[in-house]
């Protein structure tokens, strides 16, 4: 007449659900994407992800260190310039603020986390694309890699930990380990956007970014419809020599996922992107959602289906909820 099987023992206090938990969320597995630009005198918000900012080179240096203290496992640097033009040129320039930036988080927390650059052109150019364009408007791949490598370089030069190649452009983890050690730094990682798919949900990025794209990027960023070419991008970037690979997004790929965690045999990242972020936010801000604990179930869902870290905007926040 009675239930045999009760699995509602193991659910019956807050100690015993903690003994029994199958996945961890702490502050290690998440990364604090950050964003600076160029003459900024103080940090500016960002209308479509509030609570977060475009930094000035001063604020970001505190908030780099204030991450630093609430132990979250990472930053990943995004740069705004002031100009723009057809090549991207702030990207490769020594003193553009990217580079800049990644010297200046590097002085400041020196190797008390990793710090990770964004290695795209996207944010450089004056028509928005990941690259060059060729003479009929199309993403130059092979013209891009060539870039992409002086650029790894110069991030490297900057102290970047971990070059984060976005671009989703044919042979850029092969071509950017090759000059990375080329110029003496095998020690240089590379955190390759595997599985990065041509989301709506990267439309508040726009905003944070300054981005100038025209059209979109659906030429070389993957089709949300397709799950196996990730796992032929997936093949590539290891047998390039990727040390750590992402999917991005993350809550709408968590299929994808958990396939690309269960082929590889590196650390796999997942980004949280700025439409999940401010989607939780609206709601949250309309009485709809109970904010800490969306976030945090959030978080425990792209944990427990494969990431071993978390790119998301409230990292330090949902640090200091778990502590």
């Amino acid at each position: 007449m009675y239930p045999v099987q009760r699995p509602r023992r193991l659910r019956v206090t807050p100690a015993m659900r903690r003994l029994v938990a199958e996945t961890e969320l702490r502050p290690r597995h998440m990364v604090l994407p950050m964003f600076v630009r160029e003459g900024a005198t103080e940090p500016v918000p960002i209308a479509s992800m509030p609570g977060v900012v475009q930094h000035s080179r001063d604020s970001l240096r505190k908030a780099a260190a204030e991450a630093v203290r609430a132990g979250v496992g990472g930053l990943m640097l995004f740069g705004v310039p002031a100009e723009h033009d057809a090549t991207g040129s702030g990207a490769v320039d020594p003193d553009g603020i990217l580079n800049a930036a990644l010297r200046d988080v590097r002085a400041e927390v020196g190797d008390d986390t990793v710090i990770m650059s964004d290695c795209c052109l996207d944010e450089f150019t004056d028509h928005g694309h990941c690259g060059v364009l060729d003479e009929q408007g199309r993403v130059d791949n092979d013209a891009t890699l060539a870039v992409y490598a002086e650029m790894a370089v110069a991030q490297a030069d900057a102290g970047a930990h971990l070059i984060g190649p976005s671009g989703m452009m044919d042979g850029q983890v092969g071509v950017i380990r090759e000059a990375l050690d080329a110029a003496g730094y095998a020690d240089t990682g590379i955190l390759a956007y595997t599985a990065k798919y041509s989301s709506a949900f990267y439309g508040p990025f726009r905003e944070a970014v300054n981005s100038q794209l025209k059209g979109d990027r659906k030429t070389y960023q993957q089709d949300p419809a397709n799950a196996r070419e990730a796992l032929r991008e997936l093949a590539l970037d290891l047998q390039e020599g990727a040390d750590l690979v992402m999917v991005k997004p993350a809550m709408a790929y968590l299929d994808i996922l958990r396939l690309v965690a269960d082929n590889s045999d590196v650390p796999v990242a997942a980004y949280q992107i700025s439409g999940e972020y401010a989607m939780i936010e609206a709601a949250a801000a309309n009485g709809w959602l109970d904010r800490e604990r969306t976030v945090l179930e959030t978080l425990t869902g792209i944990r427990r289906a494969g990431a071993d870290l978390v790119l998301t905007y409230w990292a330090v926040e949902a640090a200091g909820w778990l502590d």
